[in-house]
């Protein structure tokens, strides 16, 4: 058996990307105005005013989840017995059965927070859900060169793999060549 060279550490640690730099950054920032809101609308009204806008929100967003997932449900169980593939679009035009932004939607509402209650009435209304629809679509089909092991070389991975589902592994051979001769080794003696 025989073992590779291992490389030598490298002086500096790797960079890291923009992504893992700002998101963190942008969360708090989000989590800041989302509480100075509700301290505004607190002071504006009462504080029972902020907890039912807030309870609302929950309520609301679980009805949505659950309408979504049922019918998410509802469409696997008849593609089933369709005997079509569940993971298919049942019209390719709209590429899909449309669960992903009302579920999207609703886990908006149930966190806590005007600007995320927003966001998912923007997800949940009509034309502003098939502009966010096109639009992240879009950003994610792009034919872009993806670092290995990122999030969009493993989308870009999922996509080739996309029109049978299936990967199986193993060795090609070509009944075209000769077979390789044995080897006569001599007999061991001892």
């Amino acid at each position: 058996m025989t073992f590779g060279a291992t490389p030598s550490p490298s002086p500096r640690p790797p960079k890291r990307s923009r992504a893992r730099r700002f998101v963190p950054l942008g969360i708090a920032a989000w989590m800041v105005l989302e509480i100075w809101l509700l301290i505004v609308v607190a002071g504006a009204t009462n504080g029972l005013t902020v907890f039912l806008l807030l309870l609302a929100g929950v309520i609301a967003g679980a009805y949505v989840i659950k309408r979504a997932g049922r019918r998410a449900w509802k469409n696997l169980t008849e593609s089933l017995q369709a005997g079509r593939d569940p993971a298919a679009p049942k019209d390719p035009a709209t590429g899909g059965s449309g669960n992903t932004l009302p579920m999207l939607g609703g886990l908006l509402l149930m966190v806590p927070g005007l600007v995320s209650d927003v966001l998912g009435l923007l997800c949940l209304f009509p034309p502003t859900g098939k502009l966010l629809h096109h639009r992240a679509e879009k950003v994610l089909n792009r034919r872009a060169a993806y670092a290995p092991g990122t999030f969009g070389d493993a989308f870009q991975q999922a996509r080739m793999r996309r029109p049978d589902g299936k990967v199986v592994q193993g060795e090609v051979i070509h009944d075209d060549e000769p077979p390789a001769p044995r080897r006569q080794d001599p007999p061991l003696t001892g």
